[in-house]
């Protein structure tokens, strides 16, 4: 059974940091492409992050370059997400998600979520 299982979602303040990780189990971790959707009542889900299989590239839109960074340990069969500098339009609810080989906008595996506040 695959399981993707977020935590370290919180309160924060504006300009502070959250840090989340994702633990996977059920599946050959060094073999997905791992990413980070977010989805803010009212609004579409957003891609945020995304790392290679191999861990030797990765992606963020715009709305957050320079502010999130995505990881990976595949020792630990587990994603992150750090997250600085961080702006009450970051509020969201935070989901992980994987696809065998490369990430895209609908990834096979989901997480439940992980809520995120950011105050101003």
């Amino acid at each position: 059974q695959v399981q993707l299982v977020e935590s370290g979602g919180g309160l924060a303040q504006a300009g502070g940091s959250l840090r989340l990780s994702c633990a996977v189990s059920g599946l050959t971790f060094s073999s997905y492409g791992m990413g980070w959707f977010r989805q803010a009542p009212g609004k579409e889900r957003e891609l945020v992050a995304a790392i290679t299989w191999s861990g030797g590239s990765t992606y963020y839109p715009d709305s957050v370059k320079g502010r999130f960074t995505i990881s990976r340990d595949d020792a630990k069969n587990t994603v992150y997400l750090q997250m600085n500098s961080l702006k009450p339009e970051d509020t969201a609810v935070y989901y992980c998600a994987g696809n065998l080989g490369v990430l895209t906008t609908s990834p096979r595996y989901w997480g439940q979520g992980t809520q995120v506040t950011v105050s101003s």
